[in-house]
């Protein structure tokens, strides 16, 4: 997101944050947020329907009354087709992604990014869990977990500018490290 659309965006996410706290649903439009993430994500044609400035307001409120009503609140869905009238709807992913942001501050909570060779099983992701609530001090811990099979084996750990390398190829790299300096 660059600054003038960071400028564009904070406004939208702050009033959606007021409507979610005022009306008792900060939780359910986070989300709400995910779940209008994930589907632009998952459907580039549905991105690019959305960014399409010669695609009708008119359209762009039906594709979302026929995916999200019944499956996401009334009033995000009203902020949404409020988007589309203000030709905002361009914003979409950065205001959610953003409404995320400001939802884990106001719970406490830290994004830890973990890029794993295979998908967690529970007892691993609890364990990554205390293990960051232990490094951050934080309330929650929200985890979005990326494979990568180049790791060959552990995981790495990101929260915010903290990286924690417990992967194989991490102690790999550190050992042909140590090795160079020990022989220059």
């Amino acid at each position: 997101m660059n600054t003038a659309t960071a400028g564009m965006v904070d406004p939208y996410a702050e009033a959606l944050m007021a409507l979610a706290r005022d009306s008792g649903l900060t939780d359910d439009f986070g989300n709400d947020a995910r779940s209008i993430l994930e589907m632009v994500e998952s459907s580039p044609e549905l991105k690019d329907v959305l960014a399409n400035p010669f695609v009708k307001g008119d359209a762009k409120k039906k594709i979302f009354r026929q995916l999200l009503e019944g499956k996401v609140h009334d009033y995000f869905l009203n902020f949404l087709l409020l988007l589309v009238d203000r030709r905002r709807i361009f914003l979409l992913e950065d205001i959610c992604r953003q409404y995320r942001v400001l939802l884990r501050q106001l719970k406490n909570t830290v994004l830890a990014e973990v890029t794993a060779t295979l998908e967690l099983n529970e007892g691993q992701r609890d364990a990554v869990i205390q293990k960051v609530k232990a490094l951050t001090n934080a309330s929650e811990v929200e985890l979005e977990v990326k494979l990568d099979p180049e790791l060959i084996g552990g995981v790495i750990i990101k929260v915010g500018s903290q990286v924690l390398d417990a992967s194989i190829k991490g102690q790999l790299r550190r050992i042909g490290i140590s090795l160079l300096t020990a022989t220059a």
